[in-house]
């Protein structure tokens, strides 16, 4: 950190990770107010060309904020664990007072009366929330992009896309503008986008992130909200804040079985770990396949006993994931559909529609086949503490390109269906998290997911800790805006 005016501290490096501005915040080495200042000179700079935020809350309003915060910290109060620290919100997430769209024109205008349940935990930890991230229009689809505020680049290449719905987070993160930043993952939503722009993004268990449905919506079958950052440490960090019980949600799990006594530094001597280059058969692209195959070099000089897999228990799983998807697309999205359906892309018509044609009896089937497929999960699990997988089954696309309609030669019947790697895990109670894995030949991030078992949120983050710290891939930051621009000239 480089020193500024003694007054407000010292300013905050742009790729400082959240756990060293906390410190900062905590020992006066930084102030709240510096900290707020240097971030909105960081949104102005970057976000030109990636536009991952895309609504800001006026930066006299937040620099009260951090003003409260010194102010605070001065008198000695004691403050909570996340005091001062900047925080941007999906757009998908209600935020109290502040636009709130889905990336669609039919909430254009839409400014909520409350916070979502796990943005006000946020809140109550001391986050100071400046604006929301850039999401697809209603989080559909691993593009990032909308007819309101446009498309967001990837930071290491801007004419490719970073991903999706949660790509305004990643690209956020990636550039530095924020250090946490939350994600929303149904079917790959989170992991996604960190993939694509080479930060965590952490799927957890379901009821981990406990949540509310809004008025005529059920509880979501597979949707999770969870913790996107640069480091496995920061996630871990922010899903602390996320976390806990709520009686209003019957899924939602103790936060004191989250944490065990081991910290993500203390390893197990030996692990059993299950390795699925082509998971359920599923096509990837060479390029992922070969930066994943030197990443599974560098896990096996942590822990040696690797056995390839083919994962085909979840072959199924796809179609499981299909109907669950359409259900939920229509539970959520009815009534906007039938009001304001010429307001809407197709591809959420399509789910939609799709879900409002559903019988009880294909809902049924698909419900009982998903516990099926949620045994067969388990019995591998029996063998292995561990499955590592590919999070994408390709690299980052142009942005012009909705999505990619073939991998490897073979053809994508649907929108979602080259990125059923993420997908076929998504209706299990099982954490996933992305974690930064190498570049390919053109320095493109790719990820590697990880998974657990139903409830080891910690274990899965403790394994992507070590991988981290043996790798450190997540230290290659993209270019900045000024050698962007360079390199366009």
């Amino acid at each position: 950190m480089s020193k500024d005016n003694p007054q407000n501290g010292r300013s905050a490096k742009s790729h400082s990770r959240a756990i060293d501005l906390i410190a900062a915040l905590a020992s006066g080495e930084l102030s709240a107010v510096s900290l707020m200042q240097s971030t909105y000179e960081r949104i102005a700079q970057e976000n030109r060309d990636i536009n991952a935020i895309c609504t800001l809350v006026p930066i006299e309003q937040s620099l009260e904020a951090a003003q409260r915060v010194d102010k605070a910290r001065q008198q000695g109060q004691i403050l909570p664990k996340l005091a001062g620290l900047p925080l941007a919100i999906k757009d998908l997430a209600d935020t109290k007072d502040l636009l709130t769209t889905q990336g669609s024109p039919i909430h254009s205008e839409h400014i909520p009366k409350t916070d979502s349940l796990f943005v006000s935990r946020l809140r109550e930890s001391g986050a100071i929330v400046i604006g929301k991230t850039n999401t697809p229009e209603f989080g559909a689809g691993s593009h990032t992009f909308n007819p309101l505020f446009g498309v967001t680049r990837n930071p290491y290449d801007p004419l490719k896309t970073a991903g999706g719905s949660s790509g305004g987070a990643a690209a956020a993160l990636a550039t530095g503008m924020v250090a946490l930043a939350d994600g929303s993952d149904m079917g790959g939503s989170l992991r996604n986008p960190a993939a694509f722009c080479n930060v965590v993004g952490l799927r957890p268990s379901m009821g981990r992130v406990p949540t509310l449905p809004k008025v005529k919506e059920t509880f979501s079958r597979m949707a999770v909200e969870g913790p996107m950052a640069r480091t496995v440490e920061d996630c871990a960090l922010m899903l602390q804040a996320m976390a806990g019980a709520d009686p209003r949600d019957p899924r939602s799990l103790d936060i004191a079985k989250l944490n065990p006594t081991p910290a993500l530094s203390e390893q197990p001597k030996t692990l059993r770990l299950g390795w699925a280059p082509t998971p359920a058969g599923l096509p990837v692209e060479a390029p992922v396949s070969s930066v994943l195959s030197a990443a599974l070099s560098d896990m096996q000089h942590l822990y040696p006993a690797i056995e390839e897999i083919d994962l085909f228990e979840l072959q199924d799983a796809m179609a499981v994931f299909t109907v669950l998807r359409a259900a939920a697309f229509a539970e959520g999205l009815a009534d906007v559909y039938h009001s304001d359906r010429d307001k809407m892309k197709k591809t959420v018509i399509d789910n939609i529609k799709l879900g409002l044609d559903l019988t009880s009896d294909v809902l049924n089937s698909a419900e009982k086949q998903r516990l099926n497929l949620h045994k067969a999960l388990m019995s591998v699990f029996d063998r292995f503490d561990y499955l590592l997988l590919p999070v994408t089954q390709v690299m980052p696309f142009p942005i012009e390109v909705e999505f990619p309609t073939s991998v490897n030669n073979e053809a994508m019947t649907s929108y979602i269906d080259w990125m059923s790697s993420c997908c076929i895990l998504s209706p299990f109670d099982v954490p996933c998290l992305s974690i930064p894995a190498g570049f390919d030949a053109d320095g493109l991030p790719v990820g590697l997911q990880i998974v657990g078992k139903p409830g080891d949120d910690w274990g899965v983050m403790r394994l992507a800790y070590a991988f981290q710290e043996h790798t450190g891939h997540w230290q290659k930051a993209p270019p900045t805006f000024e050698e962007r621009a360079h390199e366009r000239v």
